[in-house]
């Protein structure tokens, strides 16, 4: 593998000697992120939204703070355990970070309990109520009783926790309430017991009595009918925990069977290590003793929650049939290519390259076009890439299908997806009971490109068919994900795709790849190169600019050639949905380049880049691209990652005029983040350019001069006559 090139050096006049130093030219990992889900909890308070809507934001930020901890904290408390040092990229060693985690987690819980607050007086005036059982009627309790004798009490194990009886297993992510009681006529015996809650089980249980939608909560009715569960003993106190475990899964370069392996792995995480134990505030401290003794955790792991435990389960609330408290439905389009063609998606793709942007635009394509490919007789070969996808996928039985009907079937299933291993087995397995040929990549790599290729007879010739996504085969999470799915039939695209398949399947590393660039071969050195060609552009006064849309920017080194390319004059312009260790608007240092974050109704996933190529952006001779990769070490490094030129005109000028324009003009959903760190909203004016409204109600993706019109910018100059298919490699 060839060295990467190194960053453009800064230059010497331009940079203070401190900027030299890590804590000044990073923004630490793990508090971008913590940054990032306030964004996300900020929409719950937004006044412009539905307040169901607003709801889930506060169920998505409480379940994304819960994955960071089994994941993120959880790493840095084992590096803590076993001595490791290394420092982050900002110069901060592990326990540093986990004190300043402590702290920002803590501001972050508050506001989520906060808005939970609010929120909830706010569902109260639209007839929307939790209540508590001092607001509960006689008719409310003598319904509770029925319902809990009928659908609860069947479920529910209560375990007085003494020698004869162990203290049980709580898995991750699982909610209990512990009590303590006592025998009236022994004042002196007492007892402590517990009860998990089932996951079959609601959190909310909504009275079938009075007028509205109510709500209780399941702790509030077990309390209620505790006398039915454990006769003759009074309570003294009670308490709902809830537990978080180490749910990060290491692989082990010399597993035999990887399939064997991670299934053992799976299992056995839901006994990893305690790193969060939530308990409610107000329990004494004789209970929290008690768990102390009985969990494997420290008195650092207990957090006090002042409110309800558990907020990611607010989303059972969401699920109420009031259409009036939630986003406006909008038609979601099917290309109007496709349908010009009669549905024939090879007729349509052979025609032009083909680029739809979802969920604006229907994931329904990408199954048609698979599905297609499985029943087509023409079709003699199809591969396929398989990241995460849905609990019954389309693809995964489209694939099926065509391996039963005798076309040779490929599947590179990733088994390492965080949280979906289990799902990836179970379709792994499914697959090769089919006769689907099932392989999974490298050990110790993920394989994250997103990539189908089907390969077709036509005649006497055989053509090829290639799909490539920024986001994952999931038609579930498609209709809320903002991604891209390009199709083209270009030579050197699908022999690239070709060549891909055979690195990851047989360690048949190519060449030379045509068209694509990949990680962990070239990535991060071939867009090195395109920032050293940015830079001599501003060097020699041509107009020099660089657009990058991604999840997330933490690469050092990617990060320094930014600097210096801002540092030469280039106009840099950063859509950083997530983390960004990246310090914008630095004087002398930093100062060209402006950084925002878009957080609303659909979650930016797509990641595409832009280099004005001398021309400045937007223009038709732009280099422009689209990827699976976020500028991480990760996907550089240890990820198969994807990065695809777009050299077709119309679907350039779709992308870069009209789609990646938009995220840089809109202000409504916008964050910018600033020197120091923070970032602030730019407005919540209705009448402000919101991306995401202008994708909802634009009818079709258009040519360049329009669709730049329609967001209030200048037409660029019409491209130059080009041929569909570059002949040229690079």
């Amino acid at each position: 593998m060839k060295k990467p090139l190194p960053p453009p050096a800064p230059s010497a006049a331009l940079v203070a000697a401190h900027f030299t130093r890590p804590e000044y030219r990073f923004f630490n990992r793990e508090l971008s992120w913590l940054a990032f889900n306030t964004r996300v909890l900020e929409e719950a308070m937004n006044p412009s939204l539905p307040l169901l809507e607003r709801l889930r934001f506060i169920s998505i930020s409480a379940n994304n703070l819960d994955e960071f901890y089994m994941v993120r904290v959880a790493g840095l408390k084992d590096n803590l355990d076993q001595g490791i040092e290394s420092k982050s990229a900002d110069g901060l060693t592990p326990r540093q970070q986990l004190e300043r985690i402590h702290h920002a987690a803590t501001d972050l819980m508050k506001k989520q309990q906060l808005a939970w607050i609010k929120l909830r007086k706010q569902l109260e005036k639209e007839r929307i109520r939790v209540v508590t059982q001092d607001r509960l009627s006689a008719a409310d309790k003598a319904w509770l009783r029925v319902y809990f004798e009928a659908n609860i009490f069947p479920l529910l194990t209560p375990i007085a926790v003494d020698p004869a009886h162990p203290f049980p297993f709580v898995p991750n992510l699982g909610i209990a309430q512990v009590f303590e009681m006592k025998l009236p006529r022994k004042k002196n015996k007492k007892m402590v017991a517990l009860i998990q809650f089932p996951h079959t089980q609601p959190r909310f249980i909504r009275l079938e009595t009075g007028k509205g939608a109510r709500f209780i909560l399941l702790e509030d009715v077990i309390r209620l009918f505790l006398s039915l569960l454990f006769p003759h003993y009074t309570l003294v106190e009670d308490a709902v925990f809830r537990i978080l475990r180490d749910s990060d899964l290491e692989v082990e370069e010399e597993a035999a069977d990887l399939m064997r392996y991670l299934d053992k792995a799976v299992k056995e995480r839901r006994y990893g290590r305690v790193v969060r134990l939530k308990m409610k505030e107000g329990a004494s401290q004789h209970l929290i003793k008690f768990m102390l003794k009985h969990l494997p955790a420290e008195a650092e792991d207990v957090v006090a929650v002042e409110g309800m435990v558990g907020l990611s389960q607010l989303s059972e609330i969401y699920d109420l049939p009031r259409p009036d408290l939630k986003f406006e439905p909008f038609k979601v389009r099917f290309p109007e290519r496709i349908n010009d063609y009669g549905g024939d998606c090879f007729a349509a793709i052979q025609a032009k390259d083909i680029v739809v942007h979802h969920p604006y635009e229907s994931f329904d394509v990408v199954v048609q076009f698979l599905e297609q490919a499985a029943r087509d007789p023409q079709v003699i070969s199809i591969k396929q890439t398989l990241y995460r996808t849905s609990a019954d996928s389309p693809i995964v039985k489209a694939l099926i299908r065509a391996a039963e009907s005798g076309k040779s079937v490929t599947a590179l299933v990733e088994l390492k997806a965080r949280f979906d291993e289990e799902a990836n087995i179970r379709w792994a397995r499914d697959m090769e009971k089919a006769g689907v040929q099932v392989v999974y990549g490298f050990v110790n790599m993920k394989t994250h490109a997103k990539v189908s290729l089907v390969v077709r007879r036509e005649g006497q010739k055989i053509r090829s068919y290639a799909h490539f996504g920024t986001g994952n085969y999931h038609p579930t999470t498609a209709k809320i994900y903002s991604d891209l799915s390009f199709f083209t039939c270009n030579p050197d695209l699908c022999q690239d795709a070709s060549y891909l398949f055979n690195y990851v399947t047989g360690y048949a590393r190519p060449l030379k790849f045509r068209e694509l660039a990949v990680a962990p071969l070239h990535l991060r050195r071939r867009l090195l190169k395109l920032i050293h060609e940015e830079i001599a552009h501003a060097k020699a006064g041509r107009k020099a600019a660089i657009w990058a849309k991604m999840n997330s920017l933490i690469d050092p080194v990617m990060i320094d050639a930014l600097y210096a390319a801002s540092q030469a004059g280039v106009e840099i312009e950063l859509i950083v949905r997530g983390i960004c260790g990246l310090k914008p608007g630095i004087r002398g240092f930093s100062e060209n380049i402006r950084v925002k974050s878009i957080v609303g109704r659909f979650l930016e996933h797509g990641r595409m880049v832009a280099f004005g190529a001398g021309h400045g952006l937007p223009s038709p001779k732009a280099k422009l691209f689209i990827s699976s990769a976020d500028w991480m070490p990760r996907n550089f490094d240890y990820r198969v990652e994807i990065m695809i030129p777009i050299l077709n005109p119309t679907v350039h000028a779709q992308i870069l005029d009209q789609i990646l324009t938009a995220n840089v003009k809109d202000e409504r959903q916008s964050w910018i983040l600033s020197p120091d760190g923070t970032y602030h909203r730019v407005t919540r004016a209705s009448t402000a350019f919101a991306a995401h409204d202008y994708f909802m109600h634009n009818p079709s993706l258009s040519g360049r001069g329009k669709a730049l019109q329609k967001i209030g910018l200048p037409p660029a100059p019409a491209p130059a006559p080009a041929q569909r298919i570059r002949k040229k490699s690079r």
